[in-house]
């Protein structure tokens, strides 16, 4: 039994019956035909038929072809369907005027049937080409961002692959960073790209020694240059990409540690002078490293952590300090959320869940 293969859709609008009869015949041998005979029935017509291409008539009584071709390309969702108009109306400046509006051709009246079955048969194979390319790149740009992702994982892994009490750390620190960056007024894509760039903060990690990341004890003066090390060597890492989420993910590395009045590091800088991304992360950072339970510590409280945050105004930027404590409920949502995963393992390091 062969399936039946669908005819491409036609919707002809004409507010003259002769004038659809007469296409009627020329198309409906191949093509499954609706039918409108105002500007009004046209729009309903697109709403219900889905037309892969409209023959649209511009005389017509009340909204005539113009505006619902304009209407038509203002709508995204039926932006790219082809328009033809097939029209008396057949003087230099209508022609103009009918592309101006998004109609990709024009037929005069009276029309030739060859030539209407050619322009419809022409504009629907582009219009299928375009559908076909759109797609592809589709998938293109989907698999290039499914790489980027997979790096992201990788990098924020790598930093920490020699420490085995962080565990979802990067992952619910990049959370509250990003809703951190939501509130201090940062559009969706620079909070998406928060997001993404703030588990990368500690990668530079991967170049400290064994010996220093997993020491029980207190750090000497010479280890401690050696641990801070960490930010120029994440940064060195980071910089190699121009894309804008590994570029905001450099400066995360490099200036984390830095404090709103001086005294960080790797470069002593303070103010505005260290980028925000970076004294958004600082926060987020240290609240997590605070609310973390580590074999050398007990979890702080919500409430001892908010507390340090708000008290070390000389290490972070008061205005994004009290941002972050006026979004603690968000705050301990983010945190329940990702301390369940933890705690039933269920933690499958899928960017697509964080911030959840």
């Amino acid at each position: 039994m062969t399936s039946r293969v669908e005819k491409p859709v036609i919707l002809i609008v004409d507010d003259t019956e002769s004038n659809i009869d007469l296409l009627v015949g020329v198309l409906g041998d191949e093509y499954e035909l609706s039918v409108a005979m105002s500007g009004l029935e046209a729009l309903e017509a697109v709403r219900d038929a889905r037309p892969d291409l409209i023959l649209l008539d511009i005389m017509m009584p009340g909204m005539d072809g113009y505006e619902v071709c304009r209407k038509l390309k203002s709508e995204q969702s039926w932006a790219r369907i082809p328009v033809i108009f097939i029209t008396a109306m057949t003087e230099v400046e209508d022609e103009a005027r009918g592309f101006d509006v998004g109609a990709i051709d024009y037929i005069a009246k009276p029309f030739s049937p060859p030539i209407v079955q050619a322009r419809v048969k022409t504009h629907l194979a582009l219009a299928d080409q375009q559908r076909t390319c759109e797609k592809t790149v589709e998938t293109q740009v989907a698999a290039i961002r499914q790489g980027q992702k997979d790096a992201i994982y990788m990098m924020g892994q790598a930093g920490h692959y020699n420490d085995d009490n962080t565990g979802v750390h990067i992952w619910r620190m990049a959370a509250y960073a990003r809703a951190l960056a939501k509130a201090a007024g940062w559009t969706v894509e620079e909070q998406e790209q928060m997001l993404l760039a703030a588990p990368m903060h500690d990668s530079g990690k991967i170049g400290t020694p064994d010996a220093i990341l997993k020491k029980p004890g207190k750090l000497t003066d010479e280890e401690w240059v050696i641990m801070r090390e960490h930010t120029t060597v994440g940064h060195k890492i980071l910089s190699v990409s121009d894309a804008p989420v590994f570029r905001m993910a450099a400066e995360i590395a490099l200036s984390h540690h830095e404090r709103w009045l001086g005294g960080g590091y790797p470069q002593n800088i303070k103010g505005e002078d260290i980028p925000e991304s970076a004294r958004i992360s600082a926060i987020a950072d240290v609240f997590d490293a605070l609310t973390m339970e580590r074999p050398y510590k007990e979890a702080w409280s919500v409430d001892k952590a908010m507390e340090y945050i708000r008290d070390n105004a000389g290490h972070f930027e008061p205005r994004l300090t009290n941002l972050f404590i006026s979004i603690r409920d968000e705050i301990e949502r983010i945190r329940d959320y990702w301390n369940q995963h933890e705690k039933e393992d269920l933690f499958t390091a899928s960017l697509d869940e964080l911030g959840s």
